[in-house]
This record gives structure tokens, C-alpha cells and sequence, in this order.
């Protein structure tokens, strides 16, 4: 099992920057990626950026490239997600996960891929 513990959301006018910590503990030697996700009421749960566990590849959603930053690996745990210049459509509960699947980093898109979710962090962007 693997436990994740996300923190560092808030409440931030447009423009603005957040840092997301997603602190791992567990049964973490067998993970092979990390993602943030996203997901706004009433909408489906969407991929934002994954890392690779050495921490040497990333991936990131057209929608949030330029503005986030994932960083962070397994021997610097926790995993960050930097984000800047946030927009009123950034708000949403960020979710952190872990995968077991050692896969392509584009892969890491699909919730499906992912074993070990966290418990959320809220993120409001006031225009």
C-alpha cells in the first residue's frame, strides 16, 4: 500500500501562484510514476502533469503547459506541482496518485493507470 497526503491548496486571485506537496509513504520502492489531476463539480477528472519516479521525465496537459511545473522524486519525496499564473479555470480539487505501471510518460494521462489516489486539495481562483 501506498498512502499519499496532498497539501498547499487555497484560495488565489488570478494571476497568482500555488506550490502542491503530495507527500508518498508506504510501499513506495514499486512506484513507477506520479500524476496531479484535477476536477471541477460536475466534471470529470482530468490529467494536469505526471512525473516519472527518478524524477527525470514529465508530462503536462496542454492546459496548464508554460504555467506548471511537476517536480520533486523518489529521493526528495514529496512530489511538487508548482503552478503560476493561475486562472479562474484552474479551480478545482487537485488530486495526487501514484502508478505501479511502468508505461510511456504520455500514458500516465489515464486515471485508469494510477493505484494509489490522495484525499485532495482544494484550489479556488478568484477572477
Amino acid at each position: 500500500q501506498v498512502q499519499l497526503v496532498e497539501s498547499g491548496g487555497g484560495l488565489v486571485q488570478a494571476g497568482g501562484s500555488l506550490r502542491l506537496s503530495c507527500a508518498a509513504s508506504g510501499r513506495t520502492f514499486n512506484t513507477y510514476g506520479m500524476g496531479w489531476f484535477r476536477q471541477a463539480p460536475g466534471k470529470d477528472r482530468e490529467f494536469v502533469a505526471a512525473i516519472s519516479w527518478s524524477g527525470t521525465s514529465t508530462y503536462y496537459a496542454d492546459s496548464v503547459k508554460g504555467r506548471f511545473t511537476i517536480f520533486g522524486d523518489n529521493a526528495k519525496n514529496p512530489v511538487y506541482l508548482q503552478m503560476n499564473n493561475l486562472k479562474p479555470e484552474d479551480t478545482a480539487v487537485y488530486y495526487c496518485a501514484a502508478s505501479t505501471k511502468a508505461a510511456v510518460m504520455k500514458s500516465y494521462v489515464v486515471v485508469g493507470l494510477y493505484d494509489y489516489w490522495g484525499q485532495g486539495t482544494q484550489v479556488t481562483v478568484s477572477s
